[in-house]
């Protein structure tokens, strides 16, 4: 940073520099100027010339830290009362002989310089010279030092004073020496009012000065690597540094001359009442100052962030594009363990345990702000569970080929240390995980994150990164693969993927499997199955009735399902329609909710699969019967009708009034055409053409843009290409409170 501030110096003093080569004089009138929110008028602006043309600093580098530490303390202790203050309940500096021998070699290289800015300062004030030229005299005597080593050093000959005048104070009654030097030094021992005077009306002003000073001397350590003066807003905020260390100066002298002429007129001032105005301006000028320098601390640490960051983001893009042995430096990149070794915790032994457990594994990443889903994760465990007990050897231990790691992502993470709330939450979500889990969302860096939603394509969402025992990305989300297949789908390859849709075709058991046994035993040739959806009760009791009449009149074994609607923000509506679904008799209907998440789930997950892969065209009848199931639910109710596992029609609200005409229209064929062909010809023929096709359209959630919004989409009844769109959904369940950004088609 120093170097920096005296590259500007340079440039500065180029362009300030007059046609004749002299320094220009104090009343030349200059414009008043803002820099970076600190506004300097046109005396200021002429003094900032002046301080910089003393400005002369050489190549030596002194740590001014340990010094800085020194001199406040001095400064917190020097106090009226020594022993009822809070300055005497400080602690003591330590006594770290190494510290101490690193102080010692600093204060030999400037005790001298110390000594006289201490003694030009106490002679000038006493000699009536003004407090800006005995300022710029110090400027002069120390132009050798870089800005924060002349604050420093003038802040220590002033505690040198301040220090002194205290020790004498405090000590006068209870040391003869004491006493004895406080009379020739005149220092009014006796007179408490005017010592409460002095104290009083300094502190403020020296509470400033510290902390400016710190600001200064925190800035000068800032590397010079990010803060450079190619940032134009960077560079004009620090160019104030210069007018801080003078106004922290000048307040320097404003106090040592306040000391100074208390000594010097003694104990005539024993009924005299020291004039707070100049300490008070200086007090709130010092404090402008500083919180303008700490918003300059905070943009630098910010733009040093960004700069690392960047930095950090580059090498984890490099680490991933690189061939590993195993997989723990890419571990170690992404759950940075800092002093923390043991950075997960083992779900099943709550223990913390070292990254080193996953060395050579495949490793499922589970990355999620804290608002996953309980249904999400209630499913997910049962799939694990199940897969660790159908894994179990002889010995009685899981022989699992994967380990699955929760990644828990909050951004910004200053709010997990703001919020208790969240880390509540945390702990309450990790506790009943089986898995292993990043022992804290701190441990996932920045960069990290921003990682993951460049790479991984991450926006809070859950989503399930595979990572095989190389660190190499199998997988950028296997989710959808989880919910289809189950752990059949390991590993988690596109070619996995691509194997088991091979195998599968539209049916009953592609649509219900894994979810409920009950619906899964009725899959048989001679039962005929309904599955059926929406959120209107009476609908539903009007369509599952006349169902059931129309089944026990043609003397066919019907069975009915309810399963819900895909929006989740009808979550406690559709609850209440399922009761009232298993109260009334009406059918049979998941009693947990988590079931009817998963079945929808599912059915997203199809969606996106075919997608990624590039197999979302027409012809293909898995595709066409999903997009079916998903477009009518958006309509109200719809229903599927299979003959055992063979699907027959998948259609909307209007099959309701099919099976209502029964008795008048198409209970004549069914003996002829059967029950299925009977119902099917009838609603295709009379009813669509009397209701007609209603529109299609689907939604897909924002964190879907990893690859599985098609750029088109053609409708599956007329197959010509669907209108795009964009909305916004909030959804008010009380479970799931964030905000739903959809691409509706």
């Amino acid at each position: 940073m120093e170097s920096l501030i005296k590259s500007q110096h340079a440039q500065q003093l180029a362009g300030h520099s007059s046609r004749d080569g002299k320094t220009p004089r104090t009343t030349e009138m200059v414009p008043a100027t803002s820099t970076g929110g600190l506004t300097m008028s046109s005396d200021e602006s002429m003094m900032l010339k002046l301080i910089q043309q003393t400005h002369s600093p050489d190549a030596r580098e002194v740590q001014v830290r340990g010094l800085l530490s020194l001199v406040e303390d001095i400064l917190d202790r020097a106090t009226l009362d020594s022993d009822d203050s809070n300055a005497s309940m400080l602690p003591l500096p330590t006594e770290d002989k190494l510290m101490q021998s690193s102080m010692m070699s600093v204060l030999d290289s400037v005790s001298y310089a110390i000594d006289r800015v201490a003694c030009e300062i106490a002679y000038k004030s006493l000699t009536g010279s003004d407090a800006h030229e005995i300022t710029m005299s110090v400027f002069e005597h120390l132009s050798s030092f870089h800005w924060h080593g002349k604050l420093v050093l003038t802040l220590a000959a002033f505690a040198l004073n301040y220090g002194e005048f205290w020790l004498l104070v405090q000590f006068h009654s209870k040391n003869q020496l004491a006493k004895s030097l406080a009379m020739l030094k005149l220092v009014p021992v006796q007179n408490r009012v005017t010592l409460e005077s002095v104290s009083h009306g300094l502190n403020d002003l020296i509470r400033e000065m510290k902390s400016v000073t710190a600001c200064v001397v925190e800035l000068s350590e800032l590397p010079d690597r990010y803060i450079t003066l190619d940032d134009p807003h960077l560079s004009r905020i620090i160019s104030t540094i210069p007018i801080a260390v003078y106004w922290t100066i000048r307040s320097i002298v404003a106090c040592i001359s306040q000391i100074n002429m208390i000594t010097a007129m003694g104990h005539e001032m024993m009924n005299t009442q020291m004039d707070s105005w100049e300490t008070s301006m200086l007090a709130n000028k010092l404090k402008n100052i500083h919180d303008h320098l700490a918003e300059t601390l905070r943009l630098c640490y910010r733009h040093i962030e960004k700069q690392r960051s960047s930095e950090s983001l580059k090498m984890l893009h490099s680490l991933f594009d690189t061939t590993h042995i195993d997989n723990m430096k890419i571990l170690t990149a992404l759950v940075h363990p800092k002093n923390h070794t043991t950075p997960l915790q083992d779900g099943s032994t709550k223990r913390k345990v070292h990254l080193d457990v996953l060395r050579r594994k495949t490793v499922l990443l589970l990355i999620s702000d804290l608002n996953i889903l309980e249904d999400e994760l209630s499913i997910f465990e049962q799939i694990y569970t199940e897969s660790r007990r159908n894994l179990q050897g002889i010995d009685g231990k899981s022989h699992m080929p994967y380990e699955v790691v929760w990644v828990p992502i909050v951004d910004p993470i200053e709010d997990y240390e703001r919020y208790p709330s969240l880390q509540n939450k945390f702990e309450a979500l990790r506790e009943p995980m089986p898995w292993y889990t990043v022992d804290s969302p701190k441990l996932i860096e920045r960069h990290v994150v921003e990682f993951m939603r460049e790479r991984w394509h991450f926006m809070n969402k859950p989503i399930l990164v595979v990572l095989d025992p190389q660190g190499n990305e199998a997988s950028l989300n296997a989710l959808h693969m989880i919910w289809i297949w189950g752990t059949e789908a390991f590993p988690f390859t596109r070619a996995r993927e691509e194997e088991l849709w091979r195998r599968e075709t539209l049916t009953l058991n592609l649509i219900v499997d894994g979810i409920d046994s009950v619906i899964f035993n009725w899959i048989n040739p001679e039962n005929y199955i309904f599955l059926y959806g929406g959120d209107d009760l009476d609908w539903i009791r009007r369509f599952t009735m006349a169902a059931k009449a129309t089944a026990k009149d043609s003397n066919v074994k019907l069975e009915m399902a309810y399963v819900g609607k895909r929006n989740h923000s009808h979550r406690e509506h559709i609850r209440r329609i399922s009761e009232a679904v298993r109260a009334e008799n009406l059918s049979h209907s998941w009693a947990e909710p988590a079931l009817m998440w998963f079945f929808w789930t599912r059915l997203e997950s199809m969606l996106y699969s075919k997608i990624q892969l590039g197999k979302a065209d027409d012809h293909d009848e898995v595709m066409q019967g999903i997009k079916k199931i998903l477009s009518y639910d958006k309509l109200g109710g719809w229903a599927l009708l299979s003959k055992g596992p063979e699907i027959v029609m998948i259609t909307h609200g209007a099959i309701e009034r099919t099976v209502t005409v029964y008795d008048r229209t198409w209970k004549t064929h069914v003996p002829t055409k059967g029950y299925t062909k009977a119902m099917y010809d009838h609603h295709h023929d009379e009813i669509l053409r009397e209701t007609g096709k209603p529109c299609s359209h689907f939604d897909f959630h924002i964190t879907a843009r990893s690859g599985r919004i098609p750029e088109k989409m053609n409708c599956f009844d007329c197959h010509r290409p669907m209108e795009k769109y964009m909305s916004f959904a909030c959804c008010h369940d009380d479970k799931l409170l964030d905000q739903d950004e959809n691409y509706n088609f």
